[in-house]
This record gives C-alpha cells, sequence and structure tokens, in this order.
C-alpha cells in the first residue's frame, strides 16, 4: 500500500473533487515535508474553490438608483430646454406683434413729412379762399395720420431746444450760436419717430458748436 506521504508533486486532483478533500490532502502532504506536493494540491483547492464560488452581482437598488438620477438628470435638461424654447417663442411673437410693420411705418413717415412740407410751403394767411380748403384738407389728412400713428404704437421725436441725443438725433451739421448752450437742437431738418419705443428714424438737426472758453467774455469789473 502506497503512503499518501510519497504522492507525485505533479498529480492532479481528479475532475469533479472536492475542494474539502484537497485541501486535506495538501494538509497531509505539507505535514509529512513534501512541499512541492503541499503547494500543488493547495492551488488545486484554490482552483476549485475560484470555479464553484457565485458570481458577484451588482446590488440591484444601486443600480436602479442611478438609473433613476440619470432619468431624472435628462428630464431637467428636456424640461429647461422646452422652457426656453417656449419664451423664445414668446418673445419673438411679441415682436412680430410691435415691430412687424416697422418697414411700413418707417415708409408712412415719410408720407406725413410731404403733408407737413405742404403746410410749411404756404402762408395761409397768403393764400386765397381755395388754397386755404386745400390747406385746410392736408392739415385734417396729417392729423388723421399722427392719430393712426399714436394709436400703432408710432410717436414723433420731441428734438426742438433739446440736448443733443446720439440716440435719438442725427446731426447733420454744427453752428456756432454766440449765447445758445452747447450741443442742443436748434433746428429740426426732418422729424424723428419711435416705434413702441424702438428708434424708427432719428431727427436729423442742426447743432450748435460747444463754446471754446477763449469766446467767453470774463467780467474783470467787479
Amino acid at each position: 500500500m502506497t503512503d499518501q506521504n510519497d504522492k507525485p508533486a505533479s498529480d492532479k486532483t481528479p475532475e469533479g473533487a472536492e475542494p474539502e478533500k484537497t485541501l486535506e490532502e495538501a494538509t497531509e502532504a505539507a505535514s509529512g515535508g513534501d512541499e512541492a506536493a503541499a503547494e500543488a494540491a493547495a492551488a488545486d483547492a484554490a482552483s476549485i474553490v475560484d470555479e464553484e464560488a457565485p458570481p458577484v452581482e451588482p446590488d440591484p437598488v444601486a443600480v436602479l438608483e442611478e438609473e433613476n438620477a440619470a432619468l431624472k438628470d435628462r428630464l431637467m435638461r428636456t424640461m429647461a430646454e422646452l422652457e426656453n424654447n417656449r419664451r423664445r417663442a414668446q418673445r419673438d411673437r411679441e415682436d412680430a406683434l410691435k415691430y412687424g410693420a416697422q418697414k411700413f411705418a418707417r415708409d408712412m413717415c415719410e408720407v406725413a413729412d410731404n403733408l407737413q412740407r405742404a403746410l410749411d410751403a404756404t402762408a395761409e394767411e397768403d393764400a386765397n379762399a381755395e388754397t386755404k380748403a386745400v390747406l385746410e384738407g392736408v392739415k385734417i389728412t396729417r392729423d388723421s395720420l399722427k392719430q393712426i400713428f399714436e394709436r400703432h404704437g408710432v410717436q414723433e421725436i420731441d428734438a426742438q431746444d433739446q440736448k443733443f441725443d446720439p440716440n435719438l438725433h442725427e446731426a447733420m451739421t454744427e453752428i456756432d450760436v454766440p449765447g445758445a448752450p452747447p450741443s442742443t437742437c436748434i433746428q429740426v431738418i426732418e422729424r424723428g419717430y419711435t416705434l413702441n419705443g424702438r428708434l424708427l428714424r432719428p431727427a436729423r438737426v442742426v447743432v450748435t458748436k460747444s463754446q471754446s472758453q477763449t469766446g467767453n467774455k470774463v467780467d474783470t469789473s467787479a
């Protein structure tokens, strides 16, 4: 009968061997002084344990929580994008209602200019009866057009004797007027208009120059 201590180190553990038996063989080999056989038996036992150990599966609760967080983040981003699109569409719709007729209103400003030029070209006190009737009709038309402008948000810019504002006025020329405040619109060449607060056409004006200190007279009699 062969002693277990004489078992060769190269012997393989039989297929289907139990880990407890293999470990027992490794312990006996180690106690008998056969270190090589003990190491081989221990390796066989470890491989059997690894093969028989079930795979570690992820925690389903953690997986669901991660998926829930991802879906929530995607939902929040989608809702934010939809809200931005809604606000943008609403702003575009409001702008279309307010400024959709901007080009047409600018063209109508020329009609108002022509009506005013017709009134300024003829002195009413020097006109005959027929001319006065025509001027009266032009005046009624001008006033009616002005009411239509106001009803649709078109306002005339008050530029006469106002401080020059580059956002509302366009300076056609500058002249030196003694005693006049500098950068003041002293003459309106062409009326300007705004549409619902937005500049439709700047007022073309004549502006006074800034007076130099050398041109100012200093009272030395005191």
